[in-house]
């Protein structure tokens, strides 16, 4: 018998196998399995110092959640962020003349139209939409001051 020392093959302990999960962390992927469930009902358990999800029941990790609850807020600043932009829109559209409010409340009832004071004929939107005509104050006062013609 030889004294040379016995090197162990490897058929001796069984075939070698290699997992898929070992090769998919050398190619720079993740081990943990995709799952179907978003984890949208997350409980935060303060005793075991653990996140999970209540509908799958699995364990989540921590940054996954931490992404999670920065997703909500995140969706809440946009929506904020879009009902400012809106708001500012329709400030910045505002009637500011007593005379023009006074006038967009008479055209806004339904059954009505506002009369033109002088001639006493109704008086619509449209009518004005294309511009009006103009005249200077001072000639229009003293157009008003002349008494009637009989």
């Amino acid at each position: 018998m030889s004294k040379a020392p016995i090197e162990p093959q490897d058929y001796l302990y069984g075939p070698k196998i290699v997992t898929i999960e070992d090769l998919r962390v050398a190619r720079g992927k993740t081990r943990r399995p995709a799952s179907s469930c978003r984890h949208r009902q997350l409980v935060y358990d303060d005793n075991e110092r653990r996140v999970w999800c209540k509908d799958c029941e699995q364990e989540v990790e921590p940054f996954d959640a931490f992404l999670s609850v920065v997703g909500v807020f995140q969706g809440a600043k946009a929506d904020i962020d879009q009902r400012r932009r809106k708001l500012a829109e329709v400030e910045s559209f505002q009637i500011i003349s007593r005379a023009a409010k006074v006038m967009d409340q008479a055209w806004r009832r339904k059954d009505m139209a506002p009369l033109c004071p002088h001639c006493m004929v109704a008086i619509f939107p449209e009518d004005v939409a294309g511009g009006v005509a103009l005249a200077g104050k001072q000639f229009a006062r003293a157009a008003r001051a002349k008494p009637p013609k009989p």
